[in-house]
């Protein structure tokens, strides 16, 4: 190739180089043919006559020899598609599918709205007993309304000294909490972003659907921050409705749960689950997985608990709610008694129960346990467990009088309770914890 080069005066191939190079190496060729034929005449008896048929015949063979060459190095050589590179091909541009797009709009015109929420809590350095921040856990949040309300799960934020958002253009703001709701876990924070027009754009609410008339099978969205992975889209369908879970932070069931099959992992909790229009249908807040990560099966809290929850927090800062005004035992420790209903351990000295002479669990005079009440039945229905109870006052309004049926001793009675509305739910950071040497903490 060096040889064809020099000749050719040049190291980048062309086409018109290259058809020269070909008719080159043909006449040299031609050159070879003739000089092997000299030789071979030059020994013949110079006395001997040739004969012109047989020289004749060669000369044609040669002739035909010599242009078939020609013709066929044309050919080859001067086809400039069989030369010249070829650039890789060009295909069309991949084209969205109109579902594709829906989606992409979908994400585009709600992502804003979804924040990134941090818990940091307060650790006292054990040598230097500086207090630090430390972040503790985090989670999501979405725009609630144009007051700077961020609506996400109580438990992102439990037990936080402080609570920091950060929105979609990357700015960070603390936040105040509104209030909270721990039995159906809930939380209201707010953040002020007077002074900066181009984040206030950001506090767009987004749009209220409705839970009350889902199906199982319709298309769901979810946006949040798993494992801090900011603004993650992910997809699927409603799996289950009227699902029940219990709230992480008191035990009371929380009824109407959506089940989904949209990924949602740790830090998707507090965002958004959009139906295929885009508005909200629910709040991600838990997974039922055997490892911790998504395993196809996630819960929102319907949007309709929410909002019932959340209105109340933004007017009043908390949730009012009909009580008793008693705390009972756990479902496991009734079985074991070999009773079925809710075993009162406790009537609050001036509750509502108190008033109506419900007995709490004591101990006698020799140390010995004596069981309280244990309430049979709510207005007529059965209370097997705590959730049956939860769900009659849950049913009920402040100020309604039921008639509860209770078991005292090998009797049964049935008292008059007037409900009364619940205390407030304050939020309560958790106390300074002491950092030992070497960083840690719980």
């Amino acid at each position: 190739m060096a040889t064809n080069s020099a000749l050719l005066g040049s190291t980048r191939p062309k086409a018109g180089k290259y058809i020269f190079c070909g008719q080159f190496l043909v006449q040299q060729r031609c050159k070879v043919l003739f000089s092997r034929l000299q030789p071979a005449a030059a020994t013949r008896d110079s006395k001997e006559k040739e004969d012109p048929a047989l020289d004749s015949y060669s000369l044609q063979q040669l002739a035909v020899g010599f242009l078939g060459g020609i013709l066929s190095a044309s050919f080859i050589f001067t086809n400039p598609a069989s030369l010249e590179f070829l650039p890789p091909p060009v295909f069309a541009s991949t084209r969205l599918t109109s579902d594709e797009t829906s989606t992409i709009q979908l994400f585009n015109r709600n992502t804003p709205s979804v924040v990134f929420i941090t818990n940091l809590a307060t650790r006292r350095d054990a040598f230097t007993l500086n207090n630090l921040e430390v972040p503790q856990g985090a989670g999501s949040g979405f725009v609630w309304d144009t007051n700077g309300h961020i609506l996400t799960n109580y438990h992102v934020i439990r037990g936080a000294s402080e609570v920091r958002i950060t929105l979609s253009g990357g700015s960070d703001y603390a936040a105040t909490v509104v209030g909270v709701d721990e039995d159906r876990d809930v939380a209201v924070l707010k953040i002020d972003t007077k002074g900066n027009a181009k984040d206030a754009q950001l506090l767009k609410p987004l749009q209220l659907g409705t839970s009350s008339d889902l199906q199982v099978g319709q298309r769901v969205f979810a946006i949040g921050n798993p494992f801090g992975l900011d603004h993650t889209l992910t997809t699927g369908v409603i799996s289950g409705v009227q699902r029940e879970i219990s709230s992480g932070n008191t035990g009371r069931p929380i009824e109407g749960i959506i089940q989904t099959d949209a990924a949602i992992n740790p830090g998707n909790s507090g965002g958004p689950l959009l139906d295929s229009s885009g508005s909200v249908i629910g709040i991600n807040t838990a997974i039922f997985s055997p490892s911790g990560a998504n395993a196809g099966v996630g819960f929102a809290i319907p949007v309709d608990l929410v909002k019932n929850s959340a209105e109340q927090i933004v007017q009043f800062g908390r949730v009012v709610r009909p009580i008793m005004g008693i705390s009972f035992a756990p479902d496991a420790a009734v079985e074991q008694l070999g009773v079925t209903g809710v075993l009162v351990l406790d009537a609050r000295e001036g509750g509502p129960a108190s008033k109506a002479g419900v007995h709490g669990t004591t101990r006698d005079e020799y140390g010995r346990l004596v069981l309280g009440d244990i309430i049979l039945s709510v207005d007529g229905k059965k209370v097997k467990t705590a959730s049956d109870l939860y769900r009659a006052l849950d049913k009920s309004n402040i100020g309604d009088s039921l008639d509860v049926e209770l078991l005292r001793g090998d009797k049964t009675v049935h008292v008059p309770i007037v409900l009364e509305p619940s205390t407030a739910s304050a939020f309560q950071p958790l106390p300074v914890v002491t950092t030992p040497p070497g960083g840690g903490g719980p």
